[in-house]
């Protein structure tokens, strides 16, 4: 994690641990799907649950991840911000909240089959659904970062404030477990 004079990066180093979410949500949907008989959708979706689930709270992590680091970076005296793949694409508000409107879409449905398939009540915390939220509004005041040079040029939602996580993010990277970040997040700012 880099933050000399020379610029800050656009990514702390969350890339190697971030998980295609959708497409494997998707993929093990398609699966459970492919079968006629209940009993079997049942069965696969019991053997999947526990995966999709840590597939969500890894996603979840990096959303808290992501804030975080647009938090500290805020904290910065103004410099380049390196690495931005973003920067100087066309921007297109529907795409840019897509992935945040799936997760939304997908906790509602995931308390359903979790009460259709297993028969257990279950409940994503309001503190999550409310980080689902805060990362979307995140992405649409930076216009997906299609505009984004510097640290200065970074908008945070109303409910972050700048603050040093540096050290709070690079003990997680160490470890690649970026679910430890939602508490992070979701007991300061909800």
């Amino acid at each position: 994690m880099t933050n000399t004079c020379e610029g800050l990066q656009f990514d702390p180093g969350f890339a190697p641990y971030i998980l295609a979410f959708r497409g494997m949500v998707e993929y093990l949907y398609a699966d459970i799907s492919r079968f006629k008989n209940l009993s079997q959708k049942k069965l696969k979706f019991r053997q999947y649950y526990k995966k999709i689930l840590l597939g969500f709270d890894n996603n979840m992590g990096f959303y808290a991840g992501c804030l975080m680091w647009a938090a500290y970076i805020k904290t910065q005296p103004q410099q380049e911000i390196l690495g931005n793949h973003c920067l100087g694409q066309a921007y297109n508000e529907e795409e840019n909240i897509s992935e945040t409107q799936f997760m939304l879409a997908f906790t509602k449905q995931f308390e359903k089959d979790m009460k259709y398939y297993i028969g257990e009540n279950f409940a994503f915390d309001e503190k999550i659904i409310n980080l689902i939220k805060l990362y979307e509004e995140f992405l649409v005041l930076n216009k997906g970062f299609t505009e984004t040079k510097t640290n200065t040029d970074i908008l945070l939602p109303a409910k972050i404030e700048p603050k040093d996580y540096k050290e709070t993010i690079e003990k997680v990277l160490e470890t690649g477990k970026l679910e430890e970040l939602v508490n992070h997040v979701t007991t300061e700012n909800n």
